[in-house]
């Protein structure tokens, strides 16, 4: 079992920055990858980033290519999603999620391929 808790969200004006934490409950370094996705207000769950277990392959969303980094730190447990350049289109719940190591890449927008999920963090943008 792997507990998530996500830290850092709030409000910004749009062309702001905001840095996620997602902090573990145990060191998923080399055992879980773990990702982000979002759900706004009427819409379903989106991936947004995901790392590797070993923090040398990502992957991001068309939407938030070259604006948000995602990166894990193994001594603190804790995986980053640092967001810039804003817009009210990212404004949303934003969730952290761990699962097994897997060769496939191309199913890591399936919710269900991830085990383990936080409770989220809100992030609102103002235009």
């Amino acid at each position: 079992q792997v507990y998530l808790t996500e830290s850092g969200g709030g409000s910004v004006q749009a062309g702001g920055s905001l840095r996620l934490s997602c902090k573990t409950s145990t060191n998923t370094y080399g055992a879980y990858r773990v990702a982000w996705f979002r759900q706004a207000p009427g819409k379903q769950r989106e991936g947004v980033a995901a790392i590797n277990s070993r923090a040398f392959y990502t992957v991001y969303s068309d939407s938030v290519k070259g604006r948000f980094t995602i990166s894990r730190n193994s001594a603190e447990n804790t995986i980053y999603l640092q967001m810039n350049a804003l817009n009210p289109d990212d404004a949303a719940v934003y969730y952290c999620a761990a699962g097994r190591p897997t060769w496939d890449w191309s199913v890591w927008v399936n919710e269900a391929t991830w085990a383990y999920w936080g409770q989220g963090t809100q992030v609102t943008v103002s235009s």
